[in-house]
């Protein structure tokens, strides 16, 4: 071989190189975390319009929580006496089931909604769409719609028509959306805690960020319960997530007469 022609393959040799990354290049590229969500739009910090997830989730625990610390567990509810002791029992008997495997029947058994104020803990993705006149809330899991009137008020405790999302109105303090619901259905229950038509939920809204935004929410009922409950949801954006269709079509649980667990329908086909 030539001198030239070992001289040129080895200047090509050379090239190629430098235009290959470094093996500790790739392998890092590979096992880098993925990028927190971005935000589409201009931070405003009192947009919350977009598609959100609750935060943090199982999928969260290699994301840097020093951002936005995770909120605080629940603390259970601040019962009266006379309802406490029923209601610790209750949650016993559900327990008791769960190790059994035979579950308790709920309203997801029926195919009913979660309401207020579980439909905000946003076990599936939430789409909030923002207006100057109306926030609304839409909950993936069994299509949940709520609607926040900006400005109105709240009808008096007899005359809100008992729904599974109340009546919402809300105003805003600073750059804090301040929401006030009355009117829940005393069978839709957050946790199973009863409660009585006297039952408010006060929210507290705020941008946290780009990415985040938190709710605290506090519970009133003078008829249950001593004092406040108060607890705080955060929810980060999903960018880019296409809200799905979630119908409750074709269920086959039902709740057993006697012992209220929740059984399924088996159709065994004709042999």
């Amino acid at each position: 071989m030539s001198a030239k022609l070992v001289g040129a393959v080895a200047v090509a040799g050379l090239i190629l190189a430098a235009a290959l990354p470094a093996p500790a290049a790739r392998s890092a590229a590979v096992i880098a975390p993925p990028p927190p969500p971005k935000a589409t739009k201009p931070f405003n910090k009192r947009d919350m319009s977009g598609t959100w997830d609750r935060y943090p989730q199982a999928i969260d625990t290699q994301r840097d929580r020093s951002v936005v610390a995770p909120p605080p567990d629940i603390a259970p509810p601040p019962l009266k006496p006379e309802y406490k002791g029923p209601y610790e029992a209750s949650q016993a008997r559900i327990a008791a089931a769960n190790a059994r495997n035979e579950p308790i029947a709920t309203g997801y058994t029926h195919c009913l909604p979660d309401g207020m104020p579980a439909m905000m803990q946003a076990m599936f993705p939430m789409e909030v769409i923002q207006g100057g006149r109306q926030i609304t809330i839409v909950q993936e899991a069994y299509n949940q719609v709520r609607r926040i009137y900006i400005g109105d008020k709240v009808p008096a405790i007899e005359d809100a028509e008992p729904l599974f999302w109340g009546h919402s109105a809300g105003r805003w303090v600073g750059d804090k959306l301040i929401v006030d619901t009355v009117g829940i259905k005393e069978t839709v229950r957050f946790r199973d805690v009863p409660h009585s038509d006297q039952m408010r939920i006060h929210e507290e809204m705020t941008v946290l960020g780009p990415n985040h935004f938190q709710n605290r929410i506090t519970i009133t009922d003078p008829v249950y319960l001593t004092g406040p409950w108060t607890w705080t949801w955060i929810y980060q954006r999903r960018a880019g997530y296409k809200m799905q269709e979630y119908v409750c079509e074709d269920n086959r649980e039902y709740a057993d007469p006697v012992t209220g667990e929740a059984r399924l329908r088996v159709t065994v086909p004709n042999q």
